[in-house]
């Protein structure tokens, strides 16, 4: 990847569980809001210090939303399920280098429930859809072109940025199953 250029995202699609062929929203997808990634700050004032600081302790719950235009019953049967089949949603994107003109993949998996399926009103003449919103996400993948950006797995404690496991010394004085150090 080059750095000093630009990325543009020129298109999205979005698979609602699984990776089936009949689950794409390519035709309905009308916006896409990946999960924003921020850290959590504790302020601290030590008792013999003038000037107060801040930690970091973590960071914040992950969610994302996506709007659809139309009616999706399939989709909407999803809401409050929690088999792994179904709470898997895999978002596509197009991102143009404008430098070079060359066109990468972005891609985010995320595992989630369905926690909102929000109806827009009704106006004769517009396009009716729905806003959704996933929570609960427990694990979230984040790639550009053949890189990954961000790699977080609730169950196995396992958290990589740029493909560095920020919890593998964590995890190994834990002992926690399944994680290699």
């Amino acid at each position: 990847m080059t750095t000093n250029t630009v990325y543009v995202m020129e298109a999205a699609n979005l698979f609602c569980g699984d990776h089936d062929p009949e689950n794409s929203k390519h035709l309905t997808l009308d916006e896409l809001s990946l999960p924003s990634l921020q850290a959590m700050y504790q302020d601290h004032h030590p008792g013999g210090s003038f000037v107060a600081m801040e930690f970091e302790v973590g960071i914040q719950k992950l969610t994302s939303s996506f709007k659809l235009k139309g009616w999706d019953p399939e989709l909407l049967k999803q809401f409050g399920l929690g088999t792994p089949l179904k709470r898997v949603y895999t978002a596509y994107g197009v991102v143009r280098d404008k430098r070079s003109g060359d066109a990468l993949r972005a891609k985010a998996i995320m595992e989630a429930r369905l926690g909102q399926a929000a109806p827009d009103a009704f106006s004769r003449g517009n396009l009716m859809g729905f806003a959704y919103s996933l929570n609960e996400i427990t694990h979230y993948e984040l790639h550009f072109g053949s890189e990954e950006i961000f790699f977080w797995d609730a169950f196995t404690n396992s958290l990589r940025t740029g493909g560095v496991d920020q919890n593998a010394q964590i995890n190994s004085l834990l002992s926690i199953p399944g994680v290699s150090a």
